[in-house]
């Protein structure tokens, strides 16, 4: 019965999982990959610089496009006497003011004319280091859902494996009290199954310390339970070295980032040239004022003085002119009237705030020509070419780097494999050599202390299978993120 139970372990499937309570959520690789680039944070953040991307595009077309400015304004001021650079002006009353300014100017320079292609060039960039940030994110929650997968399949082993101290346990209990085994028996056996006891509990924490890493990538707080339904298959790989080198070298979104990165730094070497060029400026307006008193009598005053100031002054020559018989001048018509008193006010009343007075129309053009500034312009050309040579030494880097971690990736991935046979049949001849010892301690021909020395060397192959198989999921896994795309 207990080999019998013994062969069954090894049928344990790569992908067992921890027995879970009713109802657990299920989550697939697929799910879990499309879940955390609509939840991570970090990929989000990643993410909304296409925005800004978006918005200086746009910015640089509406550089092309006319400038205006419109403004209205309104103002008091109380009235006395007043002073402009010295000279005393009359005093005057209280008056308010409104007035309106519209502005309309283009500039055209080269640099104006180059910008929307490096911000086109610069958008192409945000958005490969976005796929770039995708591609990451998958890899990232790849690897930590193998691994969530592993540490559950680990965890059901031990599982396992304590009912499997227990039975030794119970066999050395069997032949203490049919007289052929010893004490020292049942304790070697009772400290085996507490080892195996801790290492469960051990193993199923780490199982959920992983589904818990897992859900940080993923983005989402972890659910009480939930059942990983996604399988991986273990196959020799059919594709080769070099098929891959070809495929990495072509999508590698880091890679193709950087390419982007060094396009957009060469059409900013291009648009800080620009600054030798001469820039046209061309500008005209529209303006208009309109004030009022806030008292109108104070215009009225002054009226009536005049007019009172105007009779004098014809009474005075008029005088002179009878006297030499010259005809009247008939300065009773000049008067001042209340008629008169209501138009000013009706006037004043009318002109604020609304009733502008148009101010003459001009249009103004400018060439500006850049001679010398200080070396500032040879400084930022500089800085743009230095930008543009370091990203093409950054791609470089990156495609030596590639080549190195997908020949890397890809011989782990050899090697994984054929460990993963080897693992299976140590596993098996462990399982042989227990159930051999386990017979001969039944019938005396063995001690106790060789049935647990075999159990944990069976154990141990158990183990190392698991990890044998998962090691290459995370190879494959890690290829996989090299090249930059999934093979499988």
């Amino acid at each position: 019965m207990r080999a019998t139970r013994l062969v069954a372990l090894l049928a344990i499937p790569a992908q067992v999982v921890v027995a879970q309570q009713s109802a657990p959520s299920q989550l697939s690789l697929e799910d879990a990959i499309g879940t955390a680039r609509r939840s991570n944070p970090g990929y989000l953040q990643t993410a909304n610089t296409i925005k800004s991307a978006d918005a200086n595009v746009r910015a640089t077309y509406g550089a092309l496009l006319p400038r205006s400015d419109a403004s209205i304004s309104t103002r008091y001021q109380q009235g006395g006497t007043q002073f402009f650079q010295g000279a005393q002006i009359g005093g005057s009353g209280d008056t308010k003011q409104s007035g309106y300014n519209l502005n309309v100017s283009y500039g055209i320079s080269a640099a104006a004319l180059y910008a929307p292609k490096a911000a086109r060039a610069s958008r192409s960039a945000t958005e490969a280091s976005i796929v770039d940030g995708a591609e990451s994110l998958r890899a990232a929650v790849t690897l930590a859902y193998i691994s969530t997968l592993q540490a559950r399949a680990t965890a059901a082993l031990q599982d396992t494996l304590v009912q499997t101290a227990q039975g030794q346990l119970e066999l050395a209990k069997a032949k203490v009290a049919v007289g052929a085994g010893t004490t020292l028996d049942i304790r070697r056996a009772e400290v085996a199954l507490g080892q195996a006891q801790v290492a469960t509990i051990t193993a199923h924490n780490t199982a959920e310390v992983e589904a818990l890493r897992l859900y940080q990538n993923i983005g989402i707080p972890k659910p009480a339970t939930v059942d990983l339904t996604t399988r991986f298959t273990i196959a020799t790989p059919t594709f080769s070295l070099d098929s891959v080198l070809d495929l990495a070298r072509r999508v590698n979104p880091a890679l193709n980032s950087l390419r982007s990165n060094e396009y957009s730094a060469t059409m900013q070497v291009k648009v800080a040239r620009t600054a030798y060029t001469p820039t046209l400026s061309v500008g005209t307006g529209w303006a208009g004022n309109s004030s009022a008193y806030l008292d109108p009598e104070f215009l009225i005053g002054q009226q009536r003085q005049s007019a009172l100031g105007q009779q004098r002054s014809c009474f005075s020559q008029d005088s002179l002119r009878t006297r030499v018989g010259l005809p009247s001048l008939g300065c009773n018509g000049i008067t001042f009237t209340d008629a008169d008193a209501e138009a000013i006010r009706a006037s004043n009343n009318a002109k604020f705030p609304f009733k502008f007075t148009r101010s003459p129309l001009g249009i103004g053009a400018s060439l500006s020509i850049p001679v010398f500034n200080g070396f500032q312009r040879e400084n930022q050309v500089q800085a743009a070419q230095v930008a543009k040579e370091n990203a093409t030494y950054s791609v470089r880097a990156r495609e030596l780097q590639l080549t190195t971690d997908v020949t890397q990736a890809y011989l782990n991935l050899i090697a994984s494999t054929k460990t993963v046979a080897l693992r299976e049949q140590i596993a098996g001849q462990a399982s042989e050599e227990l159930t051999f010892a386990q017979e001969r301690y039944r019938v005396g021909a063995a001690t106790f202390l060789d049935v647990t020395t075999s159990h944990g060397q069976f154990q141990q192959a158990l183990i190392d299978r698991v990890n044998a198989i998962y090691d290459y999921h995370k190879a494959f896994a890690t290829l996989e993120s090299a090249v930059g795309r999934p093979l499988r």
